[in-house]
């Protein structure tokens, strides 16, 4: 989920918004104008259920931002640093920069956001209720009711119904869901073992997902499921959310596995000692003939008076024109000091590879007192889990692209 934009910070939390989005964003504003808006309304115009859609559409995704931040703030009381919160595809990702240290604070982290859904649920559907003229409440004749509303109580009374559903949904027992993060909380607090919680709620959620992919597989075919209904566009939306849910749980449990394998070995005791470093002066053209085209370091710190002042890296050279290579020094295309991720050496593996993943680079500078004393790269660390582990590790962590 590397791609897309950010759109701001609210109570110190980053908001990103991935490109994905605007699938689901478009789905719900279609259906909604062209399909259930009209059906409530007949006499409503193209345009007013069109625009009603869109607001619909936008404040859903205000909701599920709101079900995001509730986990990060609730988080945040209980030692969980949430720093960025993505809205994608499949709705929300609060981005934890560590697991919970206990489980009552997992517990509280994952109850809240289902709690957040159904409070704004209710209060929706109960302020969109209480502005109905209540003689136009008719029990035995609901097409009439709905068409009684205003454009305001029906967009309400929509936003109320789906935020009751997503709140009910993410209570679902199977991890990653919410509700299986409480699960996860319970299960952590009976037998006081992490990893064992986690596996079974992982399992759980696996079993979930496989439901969701049958039963979507068999609306496509036709058949009317329970809760679900029919038809193949509602069938492989079904599927496509297990399908994500089973990749989940098991990327969850595998990223516990190898943070369990990572968190105790130091970097020194896997970064690269023998690497090289370049001046900041030199030339790009000679910096590649002597350096680049000289061995498999992808990555070389820029050093002077033996202190770091920077970083250059293949995809550094990419982006300049070659006919400039001679009139331009490392200094110019270096990324500077204050601007590189870096890693000390007394810091944990797994701490350098979730900055690796979520920097999208090859290596980190390992660096003590402004000076550097290794390189962590990425292909160390896979190669140690690949003798000492057995957890699919490549796969289990967002590791991107490399630099």
């Amino acid at each position: 989920m590397g791609n897309g934009f950010r759109i701001g910070r609210l109570a110190g939390v980053y908001i990103h918004i991935d490109w994905s989005l605007l699938i689901i964003f478009f789905l719900i504003a279609f259906s909604l104008g062209t399909g259930l808006f009209p059906s409530w309304h007949p006499e409503w115009s193209v345009m007013q259920s069109w625009v009603t859609a869109l607001l619909a559409a936008i404040l859903f995704f205000v909701s599920v931002l709101l079900h995001e931040l509730s986990h990060a703030l609730v988080g945040r009381r209980h030692g969980i640093d949430v720093k960025r919160i993505t809205l994608f595809v499949f709705g929300g990702m609060a981005h934890m920069e560590s697991e919970a240290r206990y489980w009552r604070g997992e517990l509280w982290m994952a109850i809240v956001g289902p709690i957040t859904s159904l409070a704004i649920g209710v209060a929706c559907t109960t302020i969109a209720v209480y502005t109905m003229d209540p003689g136009n409440i008719d029990p035995d004749n609901i097409v009439r009711t709905l068409a009684a509303l205003g454009t305001v109580p029906t967009l309400l009374l929509w936003l109320g119904q789906i935020n009751i559903l997503l709140g009910i949904f993410n209570l679902v027992p199977g991890f990653p869901l919410d509700g299986g993060r409480v699960l996860r909380a319970v299960l952590w607090g009976i037998t006081g073992d992490l990893h064992r919680a986690t596996r079974w709620a992982s399992a759980a959620g696996q079993a979930f997902a496989w439901i969701l992919i049958a039963s979507g597989a068999a609306m496509m075919l036709g058949y009317r499921m329970p809760v679900f209904g029919t038809g193949f566009v509602s069938g492989l939306w079904i599927s496509l959310i297990g399908w994500f849910l089973n990749n989940a749980a098991l990327a969850s449990y595998r990223q516990l596995q190898i943070k369990t394998s990572l968190e105790h070995v130091p970097v020194s005791s896997l970064m690269q000692t023998g690497f090289s470093s370049a001046p900041p002066n030199l030339p790009v053209d000679r910096f590649i003939e002597e350096y680049f085209l000289h061995g498999d370091q992808r990555g070389f710190p820029i050093v002077e008076r033996g202190r770091l002042i920077g970083m250059v890296c293949l995809e550094d050279i990419r982006k300049l024109d070659r006919s400039t290579w001679s009139s331009r020094t490392v200094r110019d295309i270096m990324t500077p000091a204050n601007s590189l991720i870096r890693i000390a050496p007394q810091d944990d593996v797994f701490k350098a590879l979730s900055l690796l993943g979520e920097s999208k680079v090859n290596q980190l500078p390992v660096v003590e007192n402004e000076q550097v004393r290794g390189l962590m790269r990425r292909e160390d660390i896979l190669k140690w889990l690949s003798l000492y582990e057995n957890t699919g590790a490549g796969n289990a962590v967002g590791l991107g692209h490399s630099r």
